[in-house]
């Protein structure tokens, strides 16, 4: 079937909507029509080739809309039904067969590297293979292909268009509190970088965690601003103080957890700092392949811990219902975090994200 695509020809390549040729889905495929799809700095990171992607190349993984049609063997969902999409796993190997489908042995060729596990490709130019598949959906397109393992059946009373976000930029934040840091009640969480989607996702994990002390660690205090709205208690701007410092003052000798959302690896280290005795930092930011940081060892040797997080640690069947319903109780206004663009002004979307205009960009289809 004949589709619209926005495609990156080469890297660094600006997005050009152009028409592909998209394949009839395998018996064991979904495929969806996209109403909406957030834009995530990962989109941005392929479209540069700091993933192993190929090109030309449709990105795109916060797809969501109503599903169209599906092979022989998918029981999951039907056509008319309204699904959201997430990141894909094996669901074979040792991490996956325990519970923990993000730390997948097959991330990496699953998501990024255009193909199907298989090798095999679905949409083309002509005699040109575009490639596709991108966290198994490739969703800047008015269609995608997608499978079981990542798409999720939502309510049809909430607007679908809006739920794409949940599949990465909500799930990674909310997730890395209520899965990967396990935040307590009562408890203080500082969120270096806690200023962009993922910062904010986790700033209103927080509160509803019942975490009493939320402190946003940023150096724009326009943008900390902005996030109590979502619950932030304390705004702390690295660049007029020592946050680790500031943190220690705040929390009475540090935090309990920490995120660390910037990918920047002296940041890291504040955000290990500033922790409390036995406290537990989170790295989401994702750096450059190769890139290191520096630590404290005798903090670390005093009890506190740092663990990866990837998409929260989360399950998406499991998490986007708590979020969707955490919405609908006016918990988790997701909603305030949005502005919608045209499919066709995605490069406006990229500028605006990139230069901080907007802190979640969703491409709206009609």
């Amino acid at each position: 079937m004949k589709i619209k695509a926005a495609i990156v020809k080469k890297p660094s390549d600006p997005f050009v909507i152009e028409e592909v040729d998209l394949d009839e889905p395998r018996d064991n495929e979904i495929l969806v029509r996209i109403k909406g799809c957030g834009l995530c700095h990962t989109d941005l990171s392929g479209q540069h080739a700091y993933l192993p992607v190929k090109f030309p190349g449709v990105f795109g993984h916060e797809g969501a809309g109503v599903v169209e049609k599906v092979g022989k063997l998918v029981k999951k969902v039907m056509p008319g039904d309204h699904v959201a999409m997430s990141y894909i796993s094996c669901g074979t190997c040792g991490p996956c067969i325990k519970g923990h489908p993000t730390h997948c042995d097959n991330f990496f060729p699953f998501n990024f590297f255009g193909t199907r596990p298989d090798g095999s490709t679905y949409m083309k130019q002509g005699s040109q293979t575009v490639y596709g598949s991108f966290f198994g959906q490739s969703s800047f397109a008015t269609y995608a292909i997608a499978s079981e393992r990542n798409v999720v059946k939502v309510p049809k009373d909430v607007p679908v268009e809006m739920l794409g976000p949940l599949g990465c930029a909500l799930q990674t934040g909310v997730g890395g509190v209520f899965y990967s840091l396990q935040v307590k009640p009562g408890s203080s969480i500082a969120i270096f970088g806690g200023t962009g989607s993922v910062g904010v996702s986790a700033i209103m994990a927080a509160v509803v965690s019942g975490a009493t002390k939320i402190i946003v660690v940023s150096r724009s205090d326009e943008k900390m601003q902005n996030t109590k709205q979502f619950g932030a208690t304390h705004l702390v701007n690295s660049g007029k103080c020592d946050p680790v410092e500031e943190i220690r003052k705040i929390t009475g000798g540090g935090a309990d957890y920490s995120l660390e959302c910037t990918a920047i690896p002296e940041i890291l280290s504040q955000a290990v700092d500033c922790l409390c005795m036995g406290g537990k930092c989170g790295l989401i930011g994702a750096a450059p392949m190769g890139v290191r940081a520096s630590l404290d060892m005798q903090s670390i040797l005093n009890g506190r811990t740092i663990t990866g997080i990837v998409e929260g640690d989360a399950i998406s069947d499991i998490l986007l219902p708590v979020m969707i319903d955490l919405y609908k109780q006016g918990r988790m206004p997701f909603d305030k975090m949005i502005k919608y663009y045209p499919f066709e002004k995605i490069n406006d979307a990229v500028a605006d994200v990139e230069k901080g205009r907007t802190l979640k960009a969703i491409l709206k289809f009609d």
